[in-house]
């Protein structure tokens, strides 16, 4: 797996699904707070006035020349809990984006968020 520090130098370029469809620019990296591991991207889709940033497991992920590649499909990863372009991930909707990846999910010990923006 590649250095968080390293994946945040390429916010804006490409992500590209498993079959090498673009699915959009990457905007942020989140990691997992028990770990502090990169661990969930956020990728800017759709139209201008109509983007949204979708959640997509950064787990399988390698770079290629100018884009980064995922290991999901970008249907599966279009279709994923998303948030607005300026928003925030609220730590109730955390669950439903491990659950569309079939990824377990459990709190810190003391109830902290699973993931946090880096």
């Amino acid at each position: 797996m590649f250095e968080a520090q390293d994946l945040r130098q390429w916010r804006g370029h490409a992500v590209h699904g498993v079959d090498g469809s673009k699915i959009g620019e990457l905007e942020a990296v989140y990691v997992d707070t028990v770990t502090d591991q990169p661990f969930f991207a956020t990728v800017k889709t759709g139209m201008l006035g109509r983007q949204r940033l979708v959640f997509v497991p950064l787990a399988g992920a390698t770079v290629s020349p100018g884009h980064l590649n995922v290991a999901f499909d970008k249907k599966l990863v279009k279709d994923a809990p998303s948030i607005d372009t300026d928003g925030e991930l609220p730590v109730g909707d955390e669950p439903a984006i491990f659950e569309h990846y079939s990824l377990p999910y459990a709190t810190g010990s003391g109830g902290e968020r699973r993931l946090a923006r880096r």
